[in-house]
């Protein structure tokens, strides 16, 4: 870490706030903070960060500066407004789920400027987040990977290097797609239990002694759809559909037309379009059950 003096961190929402806390106690650095919410700088700067009024004043701050943010739209806003007031930033991290061509394209326009650009996205569940047991998958150069390591490890246990950049959106964009098709696969397992008479629960429960065992099982399945709760700021439909479409997007770039993630994509489509958009996105269920929207499971005769 000695390589990097000040960092700082910019997105302080369910992810990337607990992920910053982590930084600021961990990694004996200072910790120069930005967030549109007041609340969420008022918690970092109690954690010990430094709040600033601006993404200008991070810049002209910080050696490095992690990013977590909705989407590549608002990463390439920020990215130019660090560019334009840059003093002695070297590196921008994004941590953030990014359309992959243009995370290229963006490292590409930054290295142009002296600024190097590494992406880092993080799965596994804002509970994760906050125990600092993060997954992430990093695209950039080897050096850029050491050097960063020390500070990753402070939000992540498995930190994995997957290629150059854009690699490591690759990896976790494909992650998320088979979370998205396992919980719709597990939307009809329950279903189809439901209706012959056993409880989501017990069934759940079951499954998870053989070999139908599972991350999203457990997780996804038994917290969220046997419970039938889907709260919201837990990973919302909307961010499921973006990254859905981000994997749909490197599927037709391969010349590929995958059938499971299409079919999951659209049904959770019609869950946002049912009123479910702000919903923990295992909320598919009530689509895939039939409770809202249209019925997408077929009648078998």
């Amino acid at each position: 870490m000695e390589q990097y003096q000040q960092i700082g961190f910019i997105g302080l929402g369910v992810m990337g706030g607990p992920m910053c806390t982590n930084l600021v106690r961990k990694s004996g650095l200072p910790v120069h903070v930005f967030d549109t919410s007041k609340d969420a700088i008022a918690t970092l700067v109690e954690a010990g960060a430094t709040a600033h009024d601006s993404v200008a004043d991070i810049a002209r701050q910080v050696d490095v500066v992690f990013l977590s943010l909705p989407s590549i739209d608002q990463v390439e806003s920020v990215c130019a407004q660090l560019c334009g007031a840059a003093d002695r930033l070297r590196v921008i991290v994004d941590m953030s789920t990014s359309d992959v061509a243009r995370t290229r394209a963006l490292a590409a326009s930054l290295a142009q400027d002296g600024i190097a650009y590494v992406d880092a996205p993080v799965a596994r569940t804002a509970e994760a987040a906050v125990k600092g047991t993060l997954l992430i998958t990093v695209g950039g150069s080897d050096a850029l990977f050491e050097s960063l390591g020390p500070l990753l490890g402070c939000m992540g246990s498995d930190i994995m290097h997957c290629g150059d950049v854009g690699a490591g959106q690759m990896v976790k964009i494909l992650n998320n797609m088979m979370v998205f098709m396992t919980v719709n696969a597990l939307s009809e397992i329950i279903t189809i239990g439901r209706r012959a008479g056993l409880q989501g629960d017990v069934l759940f429960e079951l499954l998870s002694k053989g070999s139908a065992d599972s991350f999203v099982l457990r997780n996804h399945g038994m917290k969220s759809l046997a419970a039938d709760t889907f709260p919201e700021k837990v990973f919302p439909m909307l961010y499921a559909i973006k990254d859905a479409g981000l994997a749909l997007s490197l599927a037709k770039q391969g010349d590929f037309a995958p059938r499971i993630a299409q079919y999951t994509y659209d049904v959770m489509c019609k869950a946002r379009d049912a009123g479910f958009a702000q919903n923990y996105h295992p909320a598919m269920v009530q689509i895939v059950d039939g409770r809202a929207g249209v019925e997408t499971v077929p009648v078998v005769g």
